[in-house]
């Protein structure tokens, strides 16, 4: 069941292409795993979106993304977004993807929810990860304390992320959105 017209989606997500970890290898990619997931689910249902970026890019190398994300959770920083940041009024339902990096979502999801007024919203992580699944993705956001209704995520494996399919049409029927 799609939405009512009273219930609208935003679909906010943060992805990173170039290399990445793939099967205890590294491999490049054009398009992150996060995005292919983001664009699979906004061919499924009804939403916005909104493309989460970082003013300061993260590098397309692998070892140096890893690096810094590891200094930013440590000093639990707050990575500036590039351009605006959308006006959630008029949501009911956010959708919130990222990978997860060091068992969690990159603080540039912190930086996006604390940002936003998510106050009454129910949000529904999705992510894509190399060895962790959710992590720990439900505390990460609980602990930001936004006052949104976090519901059940949505994890995939990266490398599987084009076979998903069966699991993303199953995660959004439960969530009441397709």
């Amino acid at each position: 069941m799609k939405p009512s017209s009273r219930s609208r989606v935003l679909m906010a997500y943060f992805s990173r292409p170039g290399e990445n970890y793939w099967y205890g290898d590294r491999r490049t990619l054009e398009t992150g795993n996060t995005e292919v997931l983001a664009g699979m689910i906004s061919d499924r249902i009804d939403c916005d979106v909104y493309r989460i970026e970082a003013a300061d890019p993260y590098s397309d190398a692998y070892d140096p993304t890893v690096a810094r994300n590891t200094e930013e959770q440590d000093a639990d920083a707050r990575p500036a977004i590039a351009g605006a940041l959308p006006d959630l009024t008029q949501y009911d339902t956010v959708l919130l993807g990222s990978p997860i990096w060091n068992v969690q979502p990159p603080m540039i999801m912190a930086t996006f929810v604390e940002a936003v007024d998510l106050a009454g919203k129910d949000v529904h992580p999705f992510v894509t990860y190399a060895v962790s699944g959710l992590g720990s993705t439900a505390r990460f956001y609980r602990d930001l304390d936004t006052g949104a209704r976090l519901r059940d995520g949505l994890a995939v494996q990266g490398e599987e992320v084009a076979d998903s399919a069966a699991d993303l049409d199953q995660w959004l029927s439960a969530a009441g959105l397709a």
